[in-house]
This record gives structure tokens, C-alpha cells and sequence, in this order.
């Protein structure tokens, strides 16, 4: 992450060279957009704080390990979508449940879907890409979901 912010610096330092009076105009403009984004994003946050909260991965480990692996598929795949966590709380909790008997199958629905199907995020994308590409978004996320699914089950042998 370092790294990035160092490269970033170093463009900013190089457009300020370039052009300080661009430069700046650009930094007001993000700056406003920023501002704009804050009150829809802070909500979104302190939503997926609430919702952590109530769902342990006791919780998790009740609704996913399921005897009917096409019902844990399911409810994986509803639960990813409607929550939200970044890949560095997603994969250790994954493999806490991987250690408590869920399949592959169903984590790879579950992890698929929170990573590419955003309920909690969509009043944020509807902002900036608008209601239909939202949906359309969300939709050829959660059936690509389900293909990856499937294909996980296939490859470790839990299907077929």
C-alpha cells in the first residue's frame, strides 16, 4: 500500500511541476467530489458495522453449513450479497469456516457474491452509474456468482 501512495505522490509532485494552476483546479474537483461522496459512503460503513456485528461466523457457520448444498448455495449467495466486507476480513473468515466443515462450493458462492454483488453499495453506484447499470451490474454479478459456484463444486468434486 506504500507503494501506491508514493507513486501517487510522485504524480501529484510531477503535475504540480507541469502545472500548478491544473493541478490545482483538479484538487478542488476531487476535493468536491469527495465531499459529495462522504454521506452515502458513511452510511454505507456504518451499515456493514451493524450488520458484522450481529453475524458471527457461528452465525455464518449455522446458515451455510447446510445438509442441502444447493440450500447453502442459495443462502450463500443472498448473504454475500447483502453484506459487504473488504478481501482482508472476507478470505481469514472464509477459511474459519472452511475449518468448520463448509464446503468449497458454498464459500466460493458466498465470497463471489460479497466481493461482486452490492446491495448495501447500491444507492453509492446508482449516484455514479445510475439505477439501470446498477441492476444490470448486480444481476451479471450474482449469476457469475452461481457459474463460479458451480464450477468450484465441479473441480473439488462436491458436485457431481
Amino acid at each position: 500500500m506504500n507503494l501506491l501512495y508514493s507513486i501517487t505522490a510522485l504524480c501529484l509532485f510531477f503535475s504540480i511541476v507541469k502545472s500548478r494552476e491544473k493541478t490545482k483546479k483538479a484538487m478542488i474537483k476531487a476535493f468536491k467530489k469527495f465531499e459529495k461522496i462522504i454521506p452515502p459512503f458513511l452510511v454505507m460503513i456504518i451499515t456493514i458495522s451493524i450488520v458484522l456485528y450481529f453475524l458471527s461466523d457461528n452465525v455464518l457457520l449455522n446458515i451455510l453449513d447446510n445438509n442441502n448444498k444447493a440450500l447453502s448455495v442459495v443462502l450463500a449467495s443472498l448473504l454475500g450479497s447483502v453484506s459487504f466486507m473488504p478481501g482482508f476480513i472476507t478470505y481469514p473468515l472464509c477459511g474459519l469456516l472452511l475449518k468448520k466443515g463448509v464446503s468449497y462450493t458454498v464459500l466460493s458462492a458466498f465470497t463471489t457474491t460479497l466481493m461482486m454483488v452490492g446491495i448495501l453499495t447500491y444507492p453509492v453506484e446508482k449516484a455514479y452509474f445510475g439505477s439501470k447499470v446498477t441492476i444490470i451490474r448486480n444481476l451479471i454479478g450474482f449469476a457469475t456468482a452461481l457459474i463460479t459456484a458451480l464450477a468450484t463444486g465441479i473441480v473439488f468434486g462436491e458436485i457431481f
